[in-house]
């Protein structure tokens, strides 16, 4: 009987590994769920199912997506400052997601059902896919002193 090994990742010594990561793997969760999204709602309501979805896609993921890129960028700034960034980043996006749903509201060349279904699946599925992300990557938790060579 064979000896099974297996390798482990190597651990990265860059401390944004993880966010990356996570960003990485919720945008392909998000492209997943936008094709599968159109696909399906356009089967069931036609181009306005098609809008609905690329509709709830982007606003939904781009919600997600925009709080890991603001997370990112901040990851080196003090915590005070990040907080504050990521406070009014927060802010902002709510801000503009009510603008952009009150816009969309009156016009009908989207289907209301699939922008609602998608927006709420890609929050699921890109939160789900960002935390899979961060979970795989291995970055140590404390970097080694250098000693000083005498």
């Amino acid at each position: 009987m064979g000896c099974v090994t297996s390798t482990p990742k190597p651990y990265s010594a860059d401390p944004t590994a993880a966010l990356r990561s996570g960003l990485r793997y919720g945008l392909l969760g998000l492209l997943v769920l936008a094709v599968g999204g159109v696909i399906i709602a356009s089967l069931a309501a036609g181009v306005a199912g098609l809008w609905g979805a690329l509709i709830g896609a982007a606003v939904g993921g781009g919600f997600i997506l925009c709080t890991m890129l603001v997370v990112l960028f901040t990851a080196k700034l003090p915590a005070v400052t990040a907080g504050a960034v990521l406070l009014g980043s927060w802010l902002l996006k709510m801000i503009l997601a009510i603008v952009v749903l009150a816009v969309l509201d009156p016009l009908d060349f989207y289907n209301k059902q699939a922008m609602v279904i998608v927006i709420v699946l890609s929050l699921v599925i890109v939160l789900g896919a960002e935390t899979y992300g961060v979970l795989q990557t291995k970055v140590p938790y404390v970097t080694p002193a250098e000693r000083d060579e005498e």
